[in-house]
């Protein structure tokens, strides 16, 4: 059994994933299973390296963000990376593994995840710091980006600075209550200022000039964005069709996050040690990126097509062994 068995695995179980239920498809024992997952050691330099010839290396869009995997049913004193972590699905605290990705959407707009961490809370790192790292290891693995996309709990001071000296273009997400000033020695909340639609040219406090764009939902909730380029005139020439490709770019990581739970089982496993776990959502994340490429080559017709077409010629088999069967 492989590490690729596995990762075909996950792409097309559409339950929940086991040691017992992958024993049964693979037709090996689960201890065989459980071995494979606490043996192999995968890091993030080898989910992007699987992918490095398929992708653009520059002049796209780098995105950041983090998720919540529920584990509700899951002990965390006996789990490890299980702990309380905020979720943006809930809008509290709940029982999960906090996952953070890096997301590349290069210049042809496939979309694939480069980089990614496991939350670990006896490491004492923030997200930030999480954040700091990866970017400099894509650095460092060849990638060069156009531009980097964050919301509002990457945006501090901190990183936007980092990101200044980088001199990597951004577009990241502002809280309401960040203060920006427009005219001199007059401060106010983004949330206050007069926006228009192809955005406000102003000064955010502790940085300096940026372009904020103000968007609103379905729901009539105002979100608001900075963008900034390392020339201040290219800064003050941003239009909002730039804003909104850009902003479209930072969505691939949330579509991500949504194909690793629907699809590839991020979710529903059961395994506990620390190397499980990492083993399997490494799998979680190739076969993400699996879906995505064949998506793009037209093998299937979209990332979550590949389950229904397994299941459907599954049906036409069952229906052709079957469907004449009459047992009155």
């Amino acid at each position: 059994m492989s590490i690729e068995q596995y990762i075909a695995y996950l792409m097309s179980e559409p339950g929940s994933s086991s040691c017992v239920r992958a024993s049964e498809v693979l037709e090996v024992s689960h201890d065989k299973v459980n071995r494979l997952l606490n043996r192999e050691h995968y890091t993030s330099y080898d989910l992007f390296q699987r992918v490095k010839g398929e992708l653009i290396l520059t002049g796209g869009t780098l995105t950041v963000d983090d998720s919540v995997l529920d584990k509700p049913y899951t002990d965390h004193t006996k789990s490890e990376l299980v702990g309380y972590y905020w979720s943006g699905k809930h809008h509290k605290a709940v029982k999960g593994i906090n996952i953070i990705a890096l997301v590349y959407t290069d210049i042809n707009g496939l979309s694939l995840p480069v980089n990614y961490r496991l939350y670990i809370p006896e490491e004492n790192k923030g997200k930030n710091n999480y954040f700091e790292e990866m970017f400099y290891e894509v650095l460092d693995w060849g990638l060069r980006p156009g531009r980097v996309s964050a919301d509002s709990w990457y945006s501090s001071l901190k990183n936007l600075k980092f990101l200044r000296n980088e001199e990597i273009p951004f577009l990241v997400g502002l809280k309401s209550n960040r203060t920006i000033s427009t005219e001199a020695h007059v401060y106010e909340h983004v949330s206050e200022a007069d926006i228009p639609e192809d955005g406000l040219y102003t000064h955010l406090k502790g940085f300096g000039f940026i372009k904020v764009f103000r968007t609103v939902d379905q729901n009539d909730n105002a979100r608001y964005y900075a963008m900034w380029e390392p020339n201040e005139s290219d800064t003050l020439a941003i239009e909002r069709e730039k804003f909104k490709k850009a902003k479209n770019e930072h969505w691939n990581v949330e579509k991500l996050f949504r194909l690793i739970k629907q699809t590839c089982k991020a979710e529903r496993f059961w395994v506990r040690t620390k190397t499980a776990v990492n083993t399997h959502l490494f799998s979680v994340l190739r076969a993400a990126q699996r879906l995505l490429i064949m998506a793009k080559h037209q093998i299937i017709n979209t990332a979550y097509a590949i389950q229904r077409t397994i299941f459907i010629q599954a049906q036409k088999d069952f229906i052709a062994q079957y469907g004449n069967l009459d047992f009155r």
